[in-house]
């Protein structure tokens, strides 16, 4: 059947710890917002989309959407999804774009937002964000796909021992004091990075490198 405009959704709470009396937020979503929410958990795998849809029940972050489920059209669900931008190996890392990083080693993963990142102490003249762009820029990145929830394309910095330890004493420019003592104290080996496309990600827009 046609897609639907919008979609009727029950929003609840999925965070750890929520009491089970949290109240359940019903409201109207336009359906390609809802797809998108599906786009974060299964790419644009159209078999797996449509299960999602008819099942009509999805987990994304700390919230559960829940709505009466339908069998889309795959005409209608193809021409949806060619409104999303496609993973595009070919884009080269652009460090002006780039939203934030996930430093990770072991089970720790480590938040880096760029405007965490690039607060400055008092008389500090240069940001760790500053220091993590540069040293990601000395070696090769990885494409690792396009993130739907981030609206970015993703890439995979290895970091060598001497890289690693380079940031984790660059560490010490964080102004946020939580922040600071995860980088300074993580044995982190790498970095995700997320960049953002030009025009929010338009399709058929192409990123231009640093």
């Amino acid at each position: 059947m046609p897609l639907p405009p919008t979609i009727r959704v029950k929003l609840s709470s999925e965070a750890a710890g929520a009491i089970s009396i949290t109240p359940v937020v019903v409201q109207d979503l336009p359906a390609r917002e809802l797809i998108e929410h599906v786009l974060a958990i299964t790419g644009k795998d159209q078999p797996r989309i449509r299960e999602v849809l008819l099942r009509g029940t999805l987990v994304s972050g700390a919230s559960r959407f829940r709505w009466t489920g339908w069998d889309p059209g795959m005409d209608e669900l193809r021409d949806v999804l060619a409104t999303f931008p496609d993973p595009d190996p070919s884009l080269p890392f652009a460090s002006r774009r780039c939203l934030r990083a996930v430093l990770r080693g072991g089970r720790q993963t480590i938040e880096v937002p760029r405007e965490a990142g690039t607060a400055k102490g008092l008389f500090q003249r240069g940001s760790f964000w500053d220091l993590l762009m540069q040293v990601t820029a000395a070696g090769s990145l990885v494409y690792a796909g396009y993130s739907y929830r981030d609206h970015a394309d993703c890439y995979v910095r290895e970091f060598s021992a001497a890289e690693a330890e380079r940031l984790r004493s660059g560490g010490a420019a964080v102004r946020y004091s939580t922040l600071r003592e995860q980088i300074c104290g993580a044995a982190f080996t790498r970095a995700d990075l997320f960049a953002a496309r030009p025009n929010g990600g338009a399709v058929g827009e192409r990123a231009s490198g640093e």
